[in-house]
C-alpha cells in the first residue's frame, strides 16, 4: 500500500468563501485537485479557513485530512444528493407558519423568551451537519500530523466583531485586531450554524453569550485567519461570477425589487472584501521587495505570501434561472413576494437553490475551470 504523503510542512492554506448553494462550485475545484494527487495522500492544505458554506466544506475536509481523496469524495456525494428540504424547511405549512410566528414575535413583550427570527428555518441543516460531520476526527488528524489548523469565521451581532474560531496544533495564539480576532475553540455544529446564518434569511446562532450570523458580514479581512494560522501560500476558491451589465440602463424604468436589493447585498457581503484584502496583500508583497532581507527578518509580522484565486467562469445567476422551477412552490411564492421570479435579476436564487441538479452543474463547472488551469495549480501547490 502506498504510504500517505504528509504536506504539513508546506504551509499551504485553503480559503473557502461563503456563498450558500454557490459553494458547490468549490467541490468541483477540489475534485479536480484530487486528480493531481495520488490516492491515500493527505490533504495538500494543512491550514483550512472557511466562512459560511465554505466553513462547512472546510470543516468536512478537516475531518478527512488524512486522505484528501476520501474527504472530497464524501463532500461531492453530499452536494450531489442535496435537496432543499435538507437545508431549510420547504413544506408550505412549515414555511408560512415560520413567517407568521416571526411577524407575531414583533408584538411580544421585551421580557418574553424570544426565538431568532428569519425568513427561512434552517433546522434541517443542523440535523444534517450533526449526522455527517464527526468533529472528533479533527483533533485526531491534528495529533497525527495531517492537519495544522482549521478556522471557522462568524460575525457577532452582539459586539460587531468578526471572530474566527479555530482548532490548531498549539503553535498559534489567539489574535486581536480592529473588529476581528481569533479564538481557540473546540469546533462543533453550533459554530457552523453561526457561520452559515445568511443575514435575514436564516436565524442567528448563539455561542456562549453572543449571537452570531454569517461570517462574511463583518469580515473585513477574509485572508486574516489563514495568515494568523501560519500560511505561506493561500489558495482561494471563490464563488463570484463574471462581472457584466445585466440590464439596459437607458430602459431601466422600474426601481429594483427588494429581492434584487437583497441579491446585491449578498454579492457585496460575499465578494467585495476579498478583492480589497487581496489588493492589500499584493501591496505588502511589493513593499517587502524594497526592504532588505535582514530588516525583513527582524520584523516577523511582515512576510511575503503568495495567493492563487479561482472563481466561476460562467454566469451563476443564469445557471440558477434554469433550475428555478426545481424550487418548491412555497419557496417560489415567498420569493415572488419579494419580487424574485424565474427571470429576475436577483442573485438571491443562486444562494438558496440547494438542489442536486443546480449543485451538480456547479460542481462540473468548478471541475472544468480547475482542469483548464491544471499546470498553474500544480506549480502553485508544488504538485509536479
Amino acid at each position: 500500500m502506498t504510504p500517505k504523503r504528509n504536506y504539513i510542512e508546506s504551509k499551504n492554506a485553503l480559503v473557502l468563501t461563503g456563498g450558500g448553494a454557490r459553494a458547490a462550485y468549490q467541490i468541483g475545484v477540489l475534485s479536480a485537485i484530487t486528480k493531481f494527487i495520488p490516492r491515500n495522500h493527505a490533504i495538500p492544505f494543512p491550514i483550512l479557513a472557511g466562512t459560511s458554506a465554505g466553513a462547512i466544506n472546510s470543516t468536512a475536509l478537516a475531518c478527512y485530512a488524512s486522505c484528501f481523496h476520501l474527504g472530497v469524495k464524501k463532500l461531492e456525494w453530499a452536494w450531489k444528493n442535496f435537496n432543499i428540504s435538507s437545508i431549510y424547511h420547504s413544506d408550505p405549512y412549515k414555511v408560512f407558519s415560520h413567517v407568521g410566528k416571526g411577524m407575531l414575535a414583533s408584538f411580544q413583550a421585551d421580557y418574553a423568551n424570544k426565538q431568532a427570527r428569519s425568513l427561512l428555518n434552517n433546522a434541517p441543516l443542523r440535523e444534517l451537519l450533526t449526522e455527517i460531520i464527526d468533529f472528533k476526527r479533527i483533533d485526531n488528524n491534528i495529533m497525527r500530523g495531517y492537519l495544522s489548523s482549521v478556522a471557522v469565521t462568524a460575525s457577532s451581532y452582539s459586539s460587531g466583531e468578526s471572530i474566527s474560531f479555530y482548532q490548531s496544533d498549539g503553535n498559534t495564539s489567539n489574535w486581536f485586531r480592529a473588529k476581528r480576532r481569533g479564538e481557540v475553540s473546540q469546533l462543533n455544529t453550533q459554530h457552523l450554524m453561526a457561520s452559515a446564518a445568511i443575514p435575514m434569511i436564516f436565524p442567528s446562532a448563539k455561542i456562549k453569550n453572543q449571537h452570531f450570523g454569517d461570517g462574511s458580514i463583518h469580515q473585513l479581512s477574509p485572508l486574516s485567519p489563514a495568515i494568523h494560522l501560519g500560511a505561506k501560500k493561500i489558495f482561494v476558491i471563490g464563488v463570484e461570477q463574471p462581472k457584466k451589465i445585466s440590464f439596459n440602463p437607458i430602459d431601466n424604468r422600474h426601481p429594483p425589487t427588494s429581492g434584487t436589493i437583497a441579491g446585491h447585498l449578498l454579492d457585496s457581503i460575499f465578494a467585495d472584501t476579498m478583492h480589497s484584502d487581496l489588493e492589500r496583500m499584493a501591496r505588502i508583497n511589493e513593499t517587502l521587495k524594497l526592504i532588505s532581507l535582514k530588516n525583513r527578518n527582524a520584523n516577523e509580522g511582515l512576510q511575503h505570501i503568495d495567493s492563487f484565486v479561482i472563481n466561476p467562469s460562467q454566469d451563476i445567476n443564469g445557471i440558477a434561472s434554469k433550475y428555478y422551477y426545481d424550487l418548491p412552490l412555497s419557496i417560489r411564492l415567498l420569493f415572488r413576494a419579494t419580487g424574485v421570479g424565474s427571470n429576475s435579476e436577483s442573485s438571491l436564487i443562486s444562494y438558496l437553490l440547494f438542489d442536486k441538479n443546480f449543485c451538480g452543474e456547479l460542481i462540473r463547472l468548478g471541475f472544468t475551470d480547475a482542469m483548464q488551469q491544471e499546470q498553474k495549480i500544480k506549480d502553485f501547490l508544488n504538485l509536479n
